[in-house]
This record gives structure tokens, C-alpha cells and sequence, in this order.
């Protein structure tokens, strides 16, 4: 269920990432990646939240703490996609970038409830913590080189 639902997560994010025209005219840091790198990097943070999920569903010490987890693993799902929508879509860095802090914090938040009972399924997160942290200053960065919004 767990990789069903990511690749569903995925998938529909994919469809709302457009990198037409008007993503490739935004100024960028020079720190900026390749945007080939992106596709590559996403595929393994999601496969990785799927193995996080299913790790912290089945150590879960209850049945509330199963729906607890798969909450919050839909919620941060919901966040992901939205920033997605808020930078692609509506062209709206600046929006996302207040956006992807909270998308941060749920992030943190998943860590820090999955480390109680199953330290596996927190560490899977690490690296998505970590790119979204990248994410967010580059965001932060394009809207200073390119706003106002």
C-alpha cells in the first residue's frame, strides 16, 4: 500500500511539474543543480519514504499509532504536492517558499514520531529532510533573484 500510494503521490507530482519556458527564464544561484539531477533525486527520496512507511506502519506499537503514521505520512504527501503546485503551476515562488517550511516541518515531524518506535523508518527520512532543506533555499534563492511575484 505504502508504494502504491507513493508512486500515485509521485506520479501526480510529476504531472504538475512542468519545466517549460517559464521555469527555464528564472534566474538561478550558480549553486543550482542540474535539472536532470532532480527526476533522479525524487525517485529515490520517494522510494525511500515507501520503505519508511511501511517500516514505521508495521513497528508501530498500536493500531493508533499505525493511523497516526499513515496520516501524517498523507499529510506530508499533501504538502509535497501543493509546493509542487504553488512553484510550477502557479508560478508562485514566492508562496512556495513559505510553503516548503511547512512541508520541512512535517518532514521533522515524521522523524521525530517514527524515531519512538522504529529508528529504521526515521533514518529513511534523513535524506528527504535533508533535500528539502536544498529545496527550500533554493527556492528562497529564485525568489530573490526573480521577485517580485
Amino acid at each position: 500500500m505504502a508504494a502504491v500510494t507513493t508512486l500515485l503521490i509521485a506520479a501526480l507530482g510529476a504531472t504538475i511539474t512542468v519545466l517549460g519556458p517559464w521555469y527555464q527564464d528564472l534566474a538561478k544561484p550558480a549553486w543550482a543543480p542540474p535539472d536532470i539531477l532532480f527526476g533522479p533525486a525524487w525517485t529515490l527520496i520517494f522510494g525511500l519514504c515507501a520503505i519508511s512507511a511501511a517500516t514505521a506502519w508495521l513497528a508501530a506499537p498500536s493500531q493508533t499509532m499505525r493511523d497516526v503514521v499513515i496520516g501524517l505520512f498523507a499529510i506530508n504527501g499533501f504538502l509535497n504536492l501543493l509546493w509542487s503546485f504553488l512553484f510550477f503551476r502557479m508560478q508562485r515562488p514566492d508562496l512556495s517558499a513559505t510553503e516548503v517550511w511547512f512541508l520541512w516541518a512535517s518532514i521533522a515531524l515524521l522523524i521525530i514520531i517514527c524515531w519512538r518506535f522504529s529508528r529504521p523508518a526515521a533514518l529513511l527520512l534523513i535524506p528527504y529532510l535533508i533535500w528539502v532543506t536544498f529545496a527550500g533555499a533554493l527556492n528562497i534563492a529564485i525568489v530573490q533573484l526573480n521577485g517580485p511575484f
